[in-house]
């Protein structure tokens, strides 16, 4: 979701739920920053309800993720990546999502009630994956796996002053389409030629980089580490950032600047883990 200088306003999920009812699932930091950018340009007669203090959301992510849930109904679990269904999960009428932002096979789900009804699913689904292991994860596993996967943060990899060309989702970015917010500047920007663009980057050292550090080229500055962590599954650092163009190849070698000093560093291709 674009602001009109082609900068980002969110990254969403939008759900067709019927041919006239849909589902946005924003992030939670930006509901009110983005429910008032859609009700600013609701130029289609469309009813918009924040419904979001109604839904309670549990992602169940991992290997075993699919055997756990399918323990809890009797509707035969098969979804595609990236799409969804309604089904009946441990009593509990819900939208069950084959989505997830750690790069594993996993599910989200969507339900109503109030906190003893998600604290009850918890419950279930932890008792159903006692054979597996099933650990509970915050945000800062998330943050690692998904860095790992090179999905963008927004807040971090993309925000109002990036667009997303730029941030390399292009793919999500159809400027065939006939009109939608900033299509002209993002049309001029690819024809013109990205000045910048998102990066992965790793090194051999022993280094942490992290969000906002300096990227440089023979103590010039070229970009900045928009994410960066220790990657627990490679145990060497990885990053994303903001390079200039000519940087950006593979196999380009740039450097973290960490206290004044040039840490080598090289460019590759996502994910930094593969499947």
């Amino acid at each position: 979701m674009c602001y009109e200088d082609g900068g980002i306003v969110d990254d969403l999920l939008v759900y067709r739920i019927s041919q006239n009812e849909f589902l946005l699932v924003i992030n939670a930091s930006n509901i009110d920053k983005d429910f008032a950018w859609m009700q600013k340009n609701n130029k289609f007669d469309v009813e918009l309800t924040n419904r979001s203090d109604e839904f309670s959301l549990l992602a169940v992510q991992g290997p075993n993720s699919l055997k756990t849930l399918q323990k809890l109904t009797d509707t035969q679990i098969s979804l595609e990546y990236y799409h969804f269904t309604k089904i009946n999960l441990a009593g509990i009428d819900m939208i069950f999502s084959r989505t997830g932002y750690t790069g594993e096979l996993g599910y989200e789900l969507y339900f109503t009630g109030d906190e003893k009804t998600a604290e009850d699913l918890w419950n279930k689904i932890f008792e159903a994956g006692k054979e597996f292991n099933i650990q509970p994860v915050g945000l800062a596993a998330r943050d690692s796996l998904r860095l790992e996967m090179g999905f963008c943060l927004y807040g971090n990899d993309i925000d109002q002053t990036t667009n997303p060309l730029e941030a390399g989702l292009g793919w999500i970015t159809k400027l065939s389409k006939p009109n939608f917010i900033a299509k002209d500047v993002l049309v001029k920007a690819k024809e013109n030629g990205l000045k910048r663009k998102l990066v992965a980057i790793t090194s051999d050292e022993k280094t942490f980089p992290r969000h906002g550090y300096e990227l440089s080229v023979n103590n010039n500055k070229i970009g900045v580490v928009t994410s960066g962590t220790v990657s627990p599954m490679l145990e060497k650092p990885i990053a994303m950032g903001y390079v200039e163009t000519k940087y950006a190849e593979i196999g380009s070698e740039v450097n973290f600047l960490i206290r004044e000093k040039e840490v080598p560093a090289k460019v590759v291709k996502l994910p930094f883990v593969k499947r």
